[in-house]
């Protein structure tokens, strides 16, 4: 099995264009796509389809107005179990450019394996059905599942072992928006919602919370979704 570390990048960029809060992800995105097309064998994975084992968050600082200005310096959180991805990044996102926004500056370090209390969205996790949004399609015990068994396909992957699902994962899940989070994608209003998982104190369940840290939780990680921050005890 191989091991596992989570490894962070903190990409700082400039914006040429002002950019709408919920566009964000999609602007982020563009970006980190046309640095995968520096190399073929890195094009050929952005276009496969299949857990990419990477995850980033939004701009950052916040701004008040939901509108991140042309001319300003922000920060993007890049997350990644993959070390060769990571130095890719590290060779051509640093000086990528796109009409929004123009790479300043990029940052490597590794998380480190602590007990994790609890992980929290920081961009909205996505679980897709053929209706769209989960609610009025799926259970919550169902969405639950999802959300299980999502995680331990992408460990499964990654780590290339056989985890069987018996064990909890997390104790108790809370949704920390009152109405669903939207976000547009290739013009495309897509739903999402913002949790937070208590997570187990078994060795399986600490193992997935590291693993989530890295490849985010839920669908279309690598378009932002699904990015958490954690606590530890």
């Amino acid at each position: 099995m191989k091991d596992l570390n989570v490894l962070e990048l903190n990409l700082k960029v400039y914006v040429l264009k002002n950019i709408r809060s919920n566009e964000a992800l999609a602007k982020i995105a563009e970006l980190i796509d046309k640095s995968l097309a520096r190399e073929s064998d890195f094009l050929e994975f952005h276009n496969k389809n299949m857990f990419k084992g990477y995850c980033f968050n939004s701009l950052f600082p916040l701004e008040d107005n939901g509108v991140y200005k042309n001319g300003r310096v922000y920060n993007i959180k890049i997350r990644t179990i993959n070390r060769e991805l990571a130095q890719h990044f590290k060779k051509y996102l640093c000086d990528e450019k796109t009409e929004c926004l123009k790479s300043l500056t990029i940052e490597e370090k590794t998380l480190p394996q602590k007990h994790i209390e609890k992980i929290y969205s920081i961009t909205p996790c996505v679980i897709k059905t053929d209706m769209g949004y989960w609610r009025g399609n799926l259970s919550l015990a169902d969405y639950e599942n999802r959300i299980k068994s999502n995680l331990i396909k992408k460990y499964n992957q990654f780590l290339q072992t056989e985890l069987e699902e018996k064990f909890p994962v997390y104790n108790f899940i809370s949704f920390d928006n009152k109405k669903p989070v939207s976000t547009v994608v290739k013009n495309v209003e897509l739903l999402g919602d913002k949790v937070t998982l208590v997570i187990s104190d078994d060795e399986e369940s600490q193992k997935l919370a590291y693993l989530a840290l890295g490849t985010g939780i839920g669908e279309s990680n690598s378009r932002g979704f699904g990015f958490v921050n954690f606590r530890c005890l």
